[in-house]
């Protein structure tokens, strides 16, 4: 018989749909750790696999409770546990993945130490569907951390439950990135820690929502317009660069019948966000065609020849162009968009943006998170930039710039020399296609399609 008046201090809840495979090692995780003052929920979305039967075989469990219920997504599942938690702490266990076992011992012992700590998190392994670990994941060290844009991993963090409520719980418009939501929200009013110990094991397959990058960016976009409610910034116009006709082959070029300048132009109308898209080119040529199809939609701007040149940086140019539409309108950041990289689209626009907004950044570079072995040359041969293959530090990651997208503050970019708070957008493999040459242009024709 199950103890009536039981009041943990922590309450651990399992969300399962079809992992019936990994679900007893979950389970078990929680069962055999060295800290016993929790209470553990269980909840199935919905699995047709052997699942039901895993869960049963733990129902007579003082400290367990099981709920199945007809597939409603995660977070309506994250909700579920949030109502019915008596914890003072919660932390959710994905059903494929398992905790160490002193994992809640640590965690709790410095969520004492600090009733202002609203959430706390550790670091992690990352293991294969046979549960062999492949790389140890490692982040920075919190004391010196002073821009929170890199969310912690939503199912290895412990949360204070009344600072979830009073933040309206998680969201359940949202069936992925429920822990970005929640960091954004938790950061804005609330301490958050890291343990820099692994103290979880995250399993890497083929049927995790990870894999699925393209609902993970759309999930990503509409948290963000979410949380940028609060607006630092408020006119945000955009300068489009070009050398000219005979120097920027590719703002002509087409892309599915479409010159690839007006398919970029014709993006940025469809976001309320930018106040004004202005083509800046010392190109009669190039600025009549734009007034001619666009009118006064588009403001063209005479670009200095001497700041088109090859290798004049484009700073100059933006500085130049900054100063003199100052005297005609009033804006407080400035995105600047290349034309070869026109697969750029409306939710990388507004949410570098929302970015800025959210974080408080000087500045907001786009980029492509890259996962290959790099390597340097000391003079005795290549060295690889990380310390080991299994071993994955937060500092060593390494991202690719996709330089033709930049956001930045006015008064910023008035005073580059000064040191900058830089944010960053992570963008898909589609968005970060340049144009180098033809083959790009046909590749780009593919891209679209897609």
């Amino acid at each position: 018989m199950k103890q009536k008046n039981f009041y943990p201090l922590v309450t651990i809840y399992i969300t399962n749909f079809n992992y019936g495979l990994y679900l007893n090692e979950s389970i078990k995780s929680v069962l055999n750790q060295t800290y016993q003052n929790y209470e553990l929920i269980i909840i199935d979305d919905g699995s047709t696999d052997n699942s039901k039967k895993v869960i049963e075989k733990f129902r007579h469990l003082k400290n367990v409770k099981i709920i199945f219920q007809k597939n409603k997504g995660l977070n309506f599942a994250n909700n579920i546990a949030l109502k019915l938690s008596k914890g003072k702490y919660i932390t959710r266990l994905d059903a494929d993945d398992w905790l160490d076992e002193n994992f809640l011992q640590v965690m709790v012992s410095n969520l004492k130490k600090d009733p202002k700590i609203g959430m706390i998190f550790c670091n992690y392994y990352l293991v294969d569907k046979n549960g062999s670990i492949i790389d140890q994941f490692l982040r920075h060290d919190f004391k010196k951390v002073k821009l929170l844009d890199q969310p912690a991993h939503g199912a290895c963090s412990l949360i204070n439950t009344e600072c979830l409520k009073l933040i309206g719980g998680y969201d359940k418009n949202f069936r992925s990135q429920d822990g970005v939501d929640v960091w954004i929200r938790l950061i804005q009013k609330y301490k958050i820690k890291n343990i820099n110990l692994p103290l979880f094991y995250y399993r890497q397959h083929g049927k995790n929502l990870t894999s699925n990058k393209k609902k993970l960016f759309k999930s990503r976009d509409q948290i963000l317009k979410k949380n940028s409610y609060n607006k630092k910034i408020h006119n945000t116009i955009c300068i489009i660069p070009i050398r000219g006709m005979n120097e920027d082959t590719v703002a002509l070029k087409k892309i599915k019948g479409k010159i690839i300048l007006y398919r970029i132009i014709d993006e940025l109308k469809k976001t309320n966000h930018i106040k004004n898209i202005i083509v800046s080119s010392p190109d009669e040529k190039i600025l009549k065609m734009i007034k001619k199809k666009y009118k006064k939609k588009v403001i063209t701007f005479k670009r200095k020849q001497m700041l088109a040149r090859y290798n004049t940086p484009i700073i100059k140019t933006l500085v130049d162009t900054t100063k003199r539409l100052s005297k005609k309108i009033i804006f407080d950041s400035i995105l600047k968009l290349n034309v070869d990289h026109p697969l750029l689209n409306v939710q990388n626009y507004e949410s570098a943006i929302n970015i800025m907004n959210i974080f408080d950044t000087d500045e907001v570079i786009t980029v492509k998170k890259e996962n290959d072995g790099f390597y340097y040359h000391n003079g005795k041969g290549m060295m690889p930039f990380k310390n080991s293959t299994n071993l994955t530090l937060e500092r060593e990651e390494v991202y690719r710039k996709i330089g033709s997208m930049h956001l930045i503050r006015k008064n910023c970019l008035l005073n580059y020399t000064k040191p900058k708070k830089t944010g960053h957008l992570i963008v898909d493999e589609i968005s970060a296609h340049r144009i180098k040459n033809e083959q790009d242009l046909k590749i780009s024709e593919i891209l679209i399609k897609k």
